[in-house]
Order: structure tokens, then C-alpha cells, then sequence
């Protein structure tokens, strides 16, 4: 779930990036539609959680953080709540943030390094939130934001200057790092290598315990993976659907379809379209130099081609689309002709204009009988869009007055109904199937929403519309064991094999190093001979098909002739690898892939450059962390602050 925020700051662009602009992590709603968390009780905001130097970090800001950094994740996984997100190391990530983001103004101040208010107003300015409807930087609108989120411009200056003594002191780390060619020709060869040997696979299946827990160990278990069982928040949606056909209208008059009929009386006219062949020409002698041509009996088409131009075909205009085209002159004079002729020159917008007129097609107009019907349609819909105008308009203005649910529906006779517990990303809970049509379109909006909050939202424009209110929400929380008891039971027994299986593969591995066959080995853990494999891998190969396990990785980091285990979880197994022999290729001095693992080892780099700078910096400042006050806050944002 937040395992993309967690790769983010582990990536090559993640750590310069984070540690330039992490400073607004807690701002990040400025540049972004978030919403925001209010300010925060239950912890004292003067607390600190660290001291980095002369620099604190207080509760305040490690919860706004956290709750930012969690908002963040939920962009990806809309059902993660904050609680969760928490307990999967989350506030952790941040803290750590938070320490480095710190630790690195410090520095940079000791070092001498300063941040103007200048360069802060400059960064301040280009935040997209702080800006008006032309793009340029709205006071108006920077202190509104600030404002809604219970900040001073003092704490955002701050934070924005923190992040700006990184940008001056950690990103210049990284240029221009570079290695040898004799590692970088290496560390190509590895990356075309082969590796040869065997693989033991030892499933949680082979050793299950033989009974299921006591209720003591149950809930112990329970209680140590709590956060394994952390049920999304979910709401139940009462609603009613109405469509155009809810508001009543006035039957139309065959007075008012006459009345309408004279007022459009040009759309129903006979009409007159013509298709043409188009030159334009910069002058009026080329022009007749064109027509002569024609006149001559060469096409129009041929004429222009031979000095290098092109015609264009106009099809099914009338006079009014020709005169918009050209003008007044020019859509005249070739409406005044027969099919067949040429017309020019004649000089309008883009120079001088021969036509030759291709096809003339005359449409009959329509009578009052029988244009009648479609009138009536027309009238009937205007009034319609009309009703249902004045009517959204009254629902929205009574929810406004505080009229429910249940008196709006009655009053339009509808039925209310009442949905299934629905989560944040669109899905039934029970079930994980989709929301219904009607209601997808709205639950990100519900999710916003408190209890009995009646909203109007338009499903098909002009068509379908849906009165809904939140009807039940339940909060986030670990589900009660009481009600998972099977599902912990079958768990707990699954770690308990996986547990066995790594102690199995731990003396499995110990014997092969004692001297033994790994097949030996495996048969007197009771192992299956079928659980054990051939390997053949070549990394590049195994790279591009990406896939990578914590098996696959292992082999291509082990020593030639040695024996590991590794524990792959998603798997629910344990393998026993066995390497027995590398195949390295050996490439060319100009082989392309030296210079592009050149290139790719080069950020790496940097990373690790800047990395090692951090926790430098950290390790010459004093940094004293507040225990207590970090599991306040854990306590604040989870259920434990409730309880």
C-alpha cells in the first residue's frame, strides 16, 4: 500500500528530489488538489519528538507530515487510511525524512550557508495553489491557504527554506560522479552472466503444525499483526434516482409550432448547395492565366498542378458557408452561375479566388405538416432542460434549508434505497465487486461527505440525476478477532510452517556445507526429491523479463559454490539455492553496453554519494529522538489515541 511512497525516497531521483522539496511534504496541498486535515489535538503541539542541534522537530510537525504523507499514498490506494498507513511504517518513513530534511539545514547553517527571504518569496511565488486565475502569485490567495490549514507564513518560510538549504548543499553531491572503465567493462560482464545450479523449494505447506492454536496464542498472534487485519473505512449510501421525465410541462399548441415555424422560417426554406473546385492565386493575371487554360479545355486540377499548386474541393456548401469562407463577392458570383462554369477572378481574403461550380443539388423546404413533429420535440425539450433547471435548483437550495433525504424523495415520489457498504476505490466490501453506474460517479465525493449530508449530482447531463446522502460510515479499524477467527487461525498455522520451513532449510543448508548432496540433504528433512530444481539463468535475460524474486536475486549475489536460504514470503516458501558455476562473457573494448553501464552506475552513484553525506551530516550534529513523544503521535493517529 505505501510501498511506492517508500520506493520513491529509495529511488535515484527520490533522495535528491525528497531532500530539496520533502520541506512540502506538509504543504503538498498547496500545489495540489488535497484536502486538508485541520489541526491536530491529543498531543501537545510544543512537544518535540527530535532535536537535531538547535533545531527541533515537534509533534505538530511530525502529524502533519504523516497525515500529508498519508493523503499522498491514498492517491494510489484510495481505501489506505491513516491508521493503516501508519502501522506499515509510514510515520517511520517520515520521521526519518523529517530527521535528514533537518539535519541537513543544520549543517548547512554551521557551514555557513544562508537562505534569503529573497529566494524564499521566489519559491513561494511558484507554487501553483498561491497563484490567481492569470498564473501570477495571489497574496490573497496564499494567505487563505495558510489560513484553512491552521499555518502561519512564519512555518511555511520556514519549511521552505529548510528544503532550500538541501537544494544548496546535498544536490551538488552528486555531479559529475563517475566510475573507472575497468569497473564499469565489470560490472557489464555481470550483467550478461549465466549462472548454473539447483534450487530446493520448502513450501509453509510440508510443515504445519499438527493442532491450531490456543486462544492465548491466538491472540498474541492477533495482537503482533494487527495491522495485517485493518479493514478500509466504508459507507453506506441511501439515494434516489429521478430522470428527465420527473418535471412536468406544458403540452405544446399548434400555435406555438407555427409561431416557432415563421421565427426559423430560413431553416425550413428550400435551400441550394453546391460543391466546387478551389484555386486561389496571389494575382488577378495568374488567375485568368488559369481560366484561359481552362476555358481551353485543360481541368482546373491539371492547370494548377502544372505551376505548382493545389486545388481545393468544397463540398455541399450554401451561400451563406461560402461567404463565411471567403466573402461576400466571391460566394456571389458562384452562386450566379451554372454547374460546370468557372468563376473568376474574383479577389477575396487570400488572393484571387477561380471556382469551377462541380455539382448544384437543390433541397426542397419543409411545410408546416412537416416540420410540425420535430418542432414540437424541440419546444418540448427546451421546456424540459428548463423544468429541470428550476428544479435542481430548488433541491439544492432546500438541502441548504436542511431539507432530508426522505422529504425530497417524497416529494418527487421516489423510493429510497439504500446501498451496500461501499470503500473508497469504488467497491462493494463484501464482495469487491464494482459500485453500480448510477453511484460510481459520486463515491469519491461521498467519501468527503458526514452522515445525513444530502447532495444533487447529475449522473447523465440532462438526463439522469441522483439525490444521495451518506447513510452509515465505519471507520477504519482493525477487524475484531471474534470475526476473523478462522481466517487468523489459518494464518497463524501458515507462519508456523514458514517458521519450520526456515529452521528446515537452516539445517539443510548447514549439512551441504558439512559435506553433503543437497539431494541428501533434502531427504532427510522429509523434502520431496521433486521440490528440488535445475537452475539455468542468464541476468540480463531474467531483467527484461522482470521476473525478480528474493530467490532469483540471492543467486545472482552468492559466492561460486555455496549454499544459501532465503525466505520468499509471497510464496509462502523457503528455498535452499545452490550455485555451482558462473559463466562470465568477455566484451569487446567498444562494446556499447560498457558505456551505458557507465552511464547507469553513474547515478547510483550519486545516490549512494549523497546518502553517505547525509548520514554524515547526522553523525556530526547531535540527535537526540524523543521515543515517547513519536508513539504519542503513532497513538494520536491511530485507534490506540481513541482508546
Amino acid at each position: 500500500m505505501i510501498s511506492f511512497f517508500r520506493n520513491f525516497f529509495n529511488s535515484k531521483l527520490g533522495i535528491p528530489v525528497t531532500l530539496a522539496f520533502l520541506a512540502l511534504i506538509a504543504f503538498a496541498f498547496a500545489a495540489a488538489d488535497i484536502g486538508g486535515s485541520g489541526t491536530f489535538g491529543g498531543v501537545a503541539g510544543g512537544s518535540r519528538v527530535a532535536v537535531i542541534g538547535d533545531r527541533d522537530i515537534s509533534t505538530s510537525d511530525l502529524a502533519i507530515n504523516t497525515d500529508s504523507a498519508a493523503r499522498m499514498a491514498r492517491q494510489q490506494d484510495p481505501t489506505l487510511s491513516t491508521e493503516a498507513f501508519v502501522e506499515q511504517g509510514g510515520l517511520d518513513d517520515v520521521l526519518d525524512q523529517l530527521v535528514s530534511r533537518y539535519s541537513i539545514a543544520e549543517f548547512a547553517h554551521q557551514m555557513g550557508l544562508r537562505v534569503s527571504n529573497a529566494l524564499v518569496d521566489s519559491e513561494i511565488r511558484t507554487i501553483p495553489g498561491f497563484q490567481g486565475l492569470d498564473g501570477s502569485f495571489d497574496i490573497n490567495a496564499f494567505r487563505a491557504v495558510i489560513r484553512e490549514r491552521g499555518l502561519t507564513e512564519a512555518i511555511v518560510r520556514d519549511d521552505l527554506s529548510m528544503g532550500l538549504y538541501a537544494r544548496q548543499l546535498v544536490l551538488p553531491v552528486t555531479y559529475g560522479a563517475a566510475l573507472p572503465d575497468s569497473i564499469a567493462r565489470r560490472y557489464a560482464e555481470l550483467s550478461a552472466e549465466t549462472r548454473i545450479g539447483s534450487a530446493a523449494a520448502l513450501p509453509a505447506s510440508l510443515f504445519l503444525p499438527d493442532s491450531g492454536p490456543t486462544a492465548e496464542q491466538l491472540q498474541t498472534y492477533y495482537s503482533a499483526n494487527r495491522a495485517r487485519y485493518i479493514r478500509p473505512e466504508r459507507r453506506t449510501l441511501r439515494y434516489a434516482l429521478f430522470n428527465a421525465d420527473a418535471v412536468d410541462i406544458a403540452p405544446v399548441t399548434d400555435a406555438q409550432i407555427a409561431r416557432r415555424y415563421q421565427r426559423d422560417a430560413t431553416v425550413y426554406a428550400a435551400t441550394e448547395t453546391r460543391s466546387f473546385t478551389q484555386l486561389v492565386v496571389p494575382t488577378e493575371a495568374a488567375a485568368q492565366a488559369v481560366i484561359d487554360e481552362v476555358n481551353a479545355g485543360t481541368s482546373l486540377a491539371d492547370s494548377a498542378r502544372s505551376k505548382g499548386l493545389d486545388t481545393v474541393t468544397l463540398t455541399d456548401l450554401e451561400r451563406s458557408d461560402l461567404q463565411a469562407q471567403t466573402n461576400a463577392a466571391v460566394a456571389e458570383a458562384a452562386f450566379d452561375v451554372r454547374a460546370g462554369d468557372i468563376v473568376g477572378p474574383v479577389r477575396g481574403s487570400l488572393g484571387f479566388y477561380v471556382l469551377q461550380v462541380d455539382n448544384v443539388r437543390q433541397v426542397s423546404g419543409r411545410t408546416l405538416d412537416q416540420a410540425s413533429d420535430d418542432i414540437r420535440s424541440e419546444i418540448e425539450q427546451e421546456r424540459r432542460n428548463l423544468a429541470l433547471q428550476e428544479l435542481t435548483e430548488q433541491l439544492e437550495n432546500d438541502f441548504a434549508d436542511g431539507t432530508s433525504l426522505s422529504e425530497a424523495a417524497a416529494a418527487l415520489g421516489l423510493d429510497v434505497a439504500t446501498s451496500p457498504q461501499v470503500t473508497a476505490a469504488g467497491n462493494v466490501y463484501e464482495t469487491g465487486a464494482a459500485v453500480s453506474d448510477e453511484l460510481a460517479p459520486v463515491i469519491g465525493f461521498a467519501f468527503q461527505l458526514q452522515e445525513g449530508d444530502t447532495q444533487l449530482a447529475e449522473i447523465v447531463p440532462g438526463e439522469q440525476f441522483l439525490l444521495f446522502e451518506v447513510g452509515e460510515i465505519t471507520s477504519s479499524a482493525a477487524a475484531p478477532l471474534a470475526e476473523i477467527r478462522e481466517q487468523v487461525t489459518l494464518q497463524w498455522r501458515r507462519d508456523r510452517g514458514m517458521a519450520a520451513a526456515g529452521r528446515a532449510a537452516a539445517r539443510i543448508t548447514e549439512r551441504v556445507e558439512n559435506g553433503e548432496s543437497l539431494a541428501a540433504a533434502l531427504a532427510a528433512e522429509d523434502v520431496p526429491a521433486s521440490n528440488l530444481n535445475p537452475l539455468s539463468l542468464n541476468r540480463a535475460e531474467l531483467f527484461q523479463q522482470g521476473q525478480l524474486s528474493r530467490a532469483s536475486i540471492l543467486f545472482f549475489s552468492m559466492a561460486e559454490g555455496t549454499t544459501k536460504r532465503v525466505e520468499v514470503d509471497d510464496a509462502n516458501t523457503w528455498f535452499v539455492v545452490q550455485l555451482d558455476e558462473i559463466q562470465t562473457p568477455e566484451l569487446a573494448e567498444d562494446d556499447p553496453a560498457i558505456a551505458r553501464t557507465q552511464a547507469q552506475l553513474a547515478q547510483t552513484l550519486g545516490q549512494e554519494y549523497v546518502e553517505q553525506f547525509i548520514a554524515a551530516m547526522q553523525a556530526s550534529l547531535d540527535v537526540d529522538i524523543n521515543d515517547d513523544a513519536v508513539q504519542a503521535v503513532r497513538d494520536q493517529l491511530t485507534s490506540a489515541g481513541q482508546q
